[in-house]
């Protein structure tokens, strides 16, 4: 697999109120591409926290690296009651922390929880399946996966 290219230059052509590939955002610090998450990731800037569950991270894939921290745990989805203590021992001072879902709609939740513990955060947009397609199958409309960038599956 070819890795994709760990500085994206987006911020040439990003539009008007977004700097260096970072889209405003209320409540945190901002959405990024998966593209930017990664290049942020492979140069040492700021950790991947994965807020699926650990049942989607098991069957679905995740990426290598990352922190795998449930927001909501299945069955259930009940919240995390160890989210707060867990993001805070996997971020270290000073990085910025990229928080992955399935679809970029729970990341936007724990952006918000990780801003309020006083940490940089942003949401990756499109998660990690993208949204559902016509047929209502992920994967086929962006996401981590999608963009090419690093994941496995066991």
């Amino acid at each position: 697999m070819t890795q994709p290219d760990p500085n994206p230059t987006s911020a040439g052509n990003a539009p008007a109120g977004e700097r260096a590939g970072v889209r405003p955002a209320e409540g945190y610090a901002g959405d990024v591409t998966p593209e930017q998450a990664y290049a942020w990731v492979a140069s040492g800037e700021a950790v991947l926290v994965d807020v699926r569950s650990d049942a989607e991270r098991e069957w679905v894939g995740f990426v290598p690296g990352g922190v795998g921290l449930a927001w909501k745990q299945w069955p259930g989805m009940a919240l995390n009651a160890g989210f707060d203590e867990g993001l805070k021992a996997a971020v270290p001072a000073g990085k910025k922390v990229v928080m992955l879902c399935r679809s970029g709609v729970r990341s936007i939740s724990t952006a918000r929880r990780a801003t309020e513990l006083g940490l940089e955060a942003y949401n990756i947009l499109e998660g990690f399946e993208g949204d559902a397609d016509a047929e209502g199958h992920r994967g086929r409309k962006g996401g981590w996966r999608l963009r090419g960038l690093p994941w496995k599956q066991n």
